[in-house]
């Protein structure tokens, strides 16, 4: 199987794999190699091991499948604060299951054949992704929903493990609306969608993102109650809230993977002006980016991204700690 390499990582993972079947007690040959034993025998892949053996989907995992497993790096998973197995498990069996069920796939899918395009759908036991496939800097270069894959198609007897740089993150939300509605920290920004008559154009198909004002930031602003929202005049908060969301589904990621060399680039927004993007260079990795920050027309400073790539069905939710300005 050929695998696609990323130069820029700075990290390797030494992912061993057992070929071949033993035999048991009676002679009958043994298969040492479906996918839990494969995670079992893969030293950085043990986080997620403990996932799936404390899942439902432990023993469905030896039948002869084919399924894809996106297996999170340990390294991955102590980001997301589950460093270790113990970890994991303190963490509940509720939350493993969603975990193990998002990361695996009835299939045999193997990314690194798709076409190269953004965001091409596939569906998981518990929801949907997003896998792009792009050339960067004469490397391909395979994401799913804005996670990095580490290796590309690690065979096993019945399927694939692929390893990826992230845990990602199930999503409880069908539509950015109710994604929206449900953020403690952006209650006077879902309540400037309501004002400006927006609701149902988030309810909507899309897929869109939407970079959401925290309420520190709309307070900043001017904003600093519910009540001020609903004194304001409707079409001047569809103004500004038009400024905030993009008819696109677009992970971080997506803009590292299409901004050139110059580290800016643009994103256009509903009411037609657009957004500076600029990558922010990773300190423990020259030559490659962690993030990006925000500049709209009439932002003096750099809009951070507090949280991002909140996915939901329907799109993509940042949220932020500016409003984008469009007159200073």
């Amino acid at each position: 199987m050929k695998k696609i390499t990323i130069k820029a990582m700075a990290v390797f993972l030494v992912l061993g794999t057992v070929t071949g079947c033993s035999k048991d007690d009676s002679g009958t040959p043994v298969d040492n190699n479906r996918i839990p034993q494969v995670l079992k025998d893969n030293f950085s892949l043990s986080v997620m091991e403990t996932v799936l053996s404390r899942s439902s989907l432990r023993e469905q995992l030896y039948n002869p499948g084919p399924y894809t497993v996106l297996a999170p790096s340990d390294e991955a998973f102590q980001k997301a604060g589950y460093g270790t197995p113990a970890a994991i498990l303190a963490a509940g069996q509720s939350f493993i299951g969603r975990i193990a069920n998002y990361h695996v796939l009835e299939g045999n899918y193997d990314l690194g054949k798709m076409p190269f395009l953004f965001n091409q759908e596939i569906q998981s036991y518990s929801g949907k992704l997003y896998v792009t496939r792009w050339i960067k800097n004469n490397d391909t270069v395979l994401t799913v929903n804005g996670s990095r894959l580490l290796s590309v198609g690690i065979q096993a007897s019945n399927g694939f493990v692929q390893v990826i740089d992230r845990v990602l993150a199930p999503y409880q939300h069908e539509l950015l609306a109710d994604a929206l509605a449900a953020e403690n920290d952006l209650t006077l920004f879902y309540q400037a969608v309501q004002r400006a008559g927006m609701l149902d154009l988030l309810k909507g198909k899309g897929p869109f993102t939407v970079y959401a004002a925290n309420n520190a930031a709309m307070k900043a602003y001017g904003y600093t109650t519910v009540q001020a929202i609903n004194e304001a005049d409707p079409a001047v908060l569809a103004a500004l809230l038009q400024y905030h969301i993009a008819a696109d589904r677009r992970f971080v990621n997506d803009y590292i993977l299409t901004t050139g060399n110059s580290g800016v680039s643009t994103q256009g927004m509903l009411n037609n002006n657009t957004v500076m993007v600029t990558l922010v260079p990773n300190s423990s990795q020259p030559g490659s980016y962690s993030g990006i920050t925000l500049k709209g027309t009439g932002n003096t400073s750099a809009v951070t991204l507090l949280r991002q790539d909140l996915i939901t069905g329907n799109g993509v939710l940042h949220i932020t700690d500016q409003v984008l300005r469009i007159n200073q």
